[in-house]
């Protein structure tokens, strides 16, 4: 993965103790893809460059930033907490925010049917309508292009 992370919700890197992530595990009762832990600790409100990414059906969409791990007033709009909360009552059980585009679409690991710790990482649009991206966040990863 040659990925490059950007500033984006904050001005220089806000890294957070591992230990958020566990707590994040325990309250969606799951476990996140070991990329997923070793990148958003010291990424979370940063965005990735390359970062267009293709949906399910061919239509290219924008990954524009990791949601942040905190939720303090300057980034409330951006956590995953906050997100969580607004998709939670219209997608299905399984489905957790991590990321999000320019126009306010969620993208979202999909713990329905995946093995554990391997999510599908799926988009949710504003509609709350579901679309299949990858099998995987390391698979999403790899295939963010210019």
């Amino acid at each position: 993965m040659n990925i490059h992370w950007e500033n984006y919700v904050w001005e220089g890197p806000h890294p957070v103790d591992p230990g958020e992530l566990e707590e994040l595990e325990a309250a969606w009762g799951v476990e996140l893809p070991t990329e997923y832990k070793h990148i958003a600790p010291q990424c979370h409100g940063m965005a990735p460059s390359p970062g267009v990414f293709v949906i399910g059906g061919g239509s290219a969409n924008v990954f524009n930033n990791l949601l942040t791990l905190t939720s303090g007033e300057h980034e409330k709009g951006y956590a995953i907490s906050t997100k969580y909360r607004i998709i939670n009552p219209y997608v299905p059980s399984g489905v957790f925010p991590f990321g999000m585009t320019p126009g306010g679409e969620h993208i979202c690991f999909d713990y329905r049917d995946a093995p554990a710790g391997q999510p599908r990482i799926v988009l949710v649009t504003v509609e709350m309508e579901i679309y299949f991206i990858s099998n995987s966040f390391r698979e999403f990863l790899e295939a963010l292009r210019d």
